[in-house]
């Protein structure tokens, strides 16, 4: 016959944090196990008769906290389920930062062990009381084993438990440190709820140099100044704001047909900040991108066809589902075996594409479709092993080109123009050279050049027309031989 578990909190300190609830239940508890003694309330629980065991000796064995806490666990639905009826008491309430119960969930779940958690107070209640915070305005709770989790941009305070050691409290420090300002002003707390309890502000950098920190030392860290910084919502709210009666007249008239070229331009200012090297331009470029995918969802939304939040629980749970080798159990030595895994990933959630050619956008420009129809067929093998062919296929088709110009067909020009640069663009695939990059730097380098010899010829009077091609060409290389030395 199976026995049940009741769980039951000691309250954030002295004895008086503990509910009423609690302590009849201890007091007619058959079995008391604490997961440590290390409480002032045990000390109480002793003087008041209460006869108890702890796990504390697991704490010098256990390879790490995970280990210990399933051991505790464990151990916990193993007597149950040999008919014990256990009370099992922990630091604080159960049902806050207590990784011992949501394991014990499980697996009492699992083993269809009775398990009831009687509702207890926290640190927390007494800690938002000494520091006047109201938790209603959201509070983050986390154990600083699990800091290197911590997003870059929380928006509402911050509790770190758990900071037992001064080593607990150094790292602590460190990965603080990697989204905040040294000096940033933080709160130390120890012994909250007991008579000689400690709040004291410190700077972040001096967290591991404090005195008396032990198993009953808790961080705050108040929530960032949001004075010149903004996360999400506000961008979506605006977008909502221009689009609304009364709103901006341009902004409410487009359509995403309209904001089709926006789209692509944007995109293209994006890769000519990369290109530049401009950490700055490239910031300022990404939110004109950004804003055109609000702009989009925006316009969705109205219709009830879907919103930004359906755009991004798309991408999340996409990027989760196509890194299995992450966040699966696939394996993925590199990075190849990674792409390979996400076009396999691709081709059973679009069943619809039934040609290995499927899934490129007929508005791509020529060179990028190009490039992708050329890699998908070599996915399935239909590709030269060397680049050798390539390039004779090339030369081929050059020699078609001047045929067809011999002619003076312009249909049949056309056609072995275009073979040409399916070739060239081939041939920048076996190169690794992204052919489009390469023309757009090209046309770069085109302009810089041209600058040059439109200086020269400003400089000489600015008629073009005294100008023979021989002169104008003479510029053009006195242009290439400067940059040349500059890129030297």
């Amino acid at each position: 016959m199976s026995g049940k578990i009741t769980v039951v909190g000691l309250g954030p300190g002295a004895f008086g944090g503990m509910t009423v609830e609690t302590w009849e239940t201890i007091q007619n508890a058959r079995r008391l196990i604490l997961r440590t003694a290390i409480h002032p309330t045990a000390e109480e629980l002793s003087r008041r008769g209460i006869v108890f065991s702890s796990y504390d000796e697991r704490y010098e064995k256990a390879e790490s906290f995970e280990v210990l806490y399933a051991s505790i666990a464990n151990d916990l639905v193993d007597h149950a389920k040999a008919g014990e009826e256990i009370v099992y008491a922990t630091p604080g309430s159960p049902l806050v930062a207590e990784r011992t119960v949501v394991l014990l969930r499980e697996r009492a779940e699992a083993e269809n062990v009775p398990l009831a958690i009687l509702p207890g107070m926290s640190f927390i209640e007494p800690l938002c009381a000494r520091l006047g915070v109201d938790p209603v305005g959201g509070l983050l709770i986390m154990d600083a084993a699990d800091l290197d989790r911590l997003p870059m941009d929380w928006p509402t305070g911050l509790v770190v438990t758990q900071v037992y050691s001064l080593e607990v409290a150094s790292e602590a420090k460190l990965a603080l440190m990697e989204l905040l300002p040294d000096e940033y002003g933080i709160v130390l707390a120890q012994r909250i709820g007991l008579p000689d309890e400690s709040l004291r502000q410190i700077p972040l950098y001096d967290l591991d140099r404090q005195t008396g920190i032990d198993h009953l030392t808790s961080l705050y860290v108040p929530p960032l100044s949001r004075a010149g910084r903004f996360d999400f919502g506000p961008l979506t709210d605006i977008m909502r704001q221009l689009r609304e009666p009364g709103g901006c007249p341009w902004d409410r008239v487009q359509t995403p047909e309209s904001l089709r070229k926006h789209v692509l331009e944007e995109a293209y200012e994006v890769v000519e900040a990369i290109d530049a090297k401009d950490a700055g331009l490239l910031a300022e470029e990404l939110g004109d991108l950004l804003l055109q995918i609000v702009f989009q969802a925006r316009i969705a939304e109205e219709t009830g066809a879907f919103s930004m939040q359906d755009v991004v629980n798309g991408i999340t749970e996409k990027l989760v589902r196509r890194h299995p080798h992450i966040f699966g159990d696939v394996q993925a030595e590199d990075a190849a075996a990674v792409l390979k895994n996400w076009e396999a990933i691709k081709r059973k959630e679009k069943p619809e594409r039934r040609s290995r050619l499927d899934g490129v956008p007929k508005d791509l420009p020529a060179l990028m479709a190009a490039a992708k129809l050329q890699g998908k067929a070599a996915d399935a093998g239909f590709d030269w092993d060397a680049v050798a062919p390539v390039l004779d296929k090339c030369r081929e088709e050059w020699k078609e080109l001047l045929e067809a110009t011999e002619q003076k067909d312009a249909a049949h020009i056309e056609e072995e123009l275009g073979d040409l640069l399916f070739a060239i663009v081939n041939l920048s695939r076996f190169l690794k050279v992204n052919a489009e990059l390469a023309l757009l730097a090209a046309n770069r380098k085109f302009v810089r050049r041209f600058h040059h010899v439109e200086e020269q010829v400003e400089a000489r009077g600015g008629d073009w027309k005294k100008f023979t091609l021989d002169e104008l060409d003479a510029f053009w290389n006195e242009a290439k031989r400067e940059q040349s030395t500059e890129n030297a």
